[in-house]
């Protein structure tokens, strides 16, 4: 696959660093630097488009301004991608009513887009955290079977994590840090020590309240990671007493009292 990561700032360079260390060896990936500064409405495209752009196959967007969300579908042409990638981890970057309208340009051109909001909610069917929104789109898919919503595979010995296994990394590399982390971790604090790191790393969403999700999508991204550690290792936990009372359990408080009596 044919991959152009679309980058403005230190945000999306280390998710392009992460995306180059980890992605399949057949796998090209260009990148293209947007310029600073574009006004809100872009009257000629071309103005601030290189003269020649690469071929791929897919395109994400990592801009950190809305001015480049208006420059997507002439990107698309310029480069004949089949599909856009355009990452959401702070709206202000991207808002809802700007991500509708460069939907439908796409749709127009015939050129599948997804908007994960945060970016780590991207699978190879779905993206969105309470509302999964489903998509068609192989190149999109051929991706995200290998960056998007974090998989891992724990395994377990002797009440403690021994190794794990990513299947699916977060785009900024966050699940691969936590996996190299958590190896000798009680399983009992496996769940929080996952949260303890995805803070420490940093996650590059927003710390700003997503008036949509009514939280931030730093938390939104912190409880995606720590659901899948906790998923993972419920089968190793001590399981719950199965002990219950019986009519001939008296408590040790009546047998004083009865005694007394």
């Amino acid at each position: 696959m044919r991959l152009l990561v679309i980058t403005h700032a230190e945000y999306g360079k280390r998710i392009l660093a992460n995306i180059r260390a980890h992605a399949p060896e057949n796998w090209v990936v260009e990148e293209w630097r947007a310029p600073r500064g574009l006004p809100p409405v872009i009257d000629d495209p071309d103005d601030f488009l290189p003269d020649a752009m690469p071929h791929v196959d897919l395109v994400l967007s990592l801009a950190e301004d809305p001015g480049v969300a208006e420059l997507l579908p002439d990107v698309a042409r310029a480069t004949g991608a089949r599909a856009v990638i355009a990452a959401i981890d702070n709206e202000s970057w991207l808002p809802a009513g700007l991500a509708a309208q460069t939907k439908a340009r796409l749709d127009k051109m015939g050129v599948a887009s997804v908007y994960p909001k945060p970016l780590c909610t991207l699978t190879d069917k779905t993206y969105g955290f309470r509302k999964k929104i489903e998509y068609d789109s192989e190149p999109i898919s051929e991706f995200a079977r290998h960056f998007g919503k974090p998989a891992v595979r724990v395994s377990v010995d002797d009440g403690k994590v021994s190794a794990v296994e990513v299947e699916r990394d977060a785009c900024c590399g966050c699940a691969r840090y936590v996996a190299e982390r958590l190896p000798g971790v009680a399983v009992r604090d496996a769940e929080f020590e996952a949260g303890m790191l995805h803070h420490h790393y940093p996650c590059l969403a927003t710390m700003g309240i997503d008036e949509e999700l009514g939280d931030t999508l730093m938390h939104v991204s912190g409880h995606l990671l720590k659901d899948e550690i906790a998923e993972q290792i419920r089968p190793h936990k001590p399981a719950a007493s199965k002990f219950r009372p019986t009519d001939d359990f008296v408590p040790v408080s009546e047998e004083k009292s009865a005694g007394d009596g």
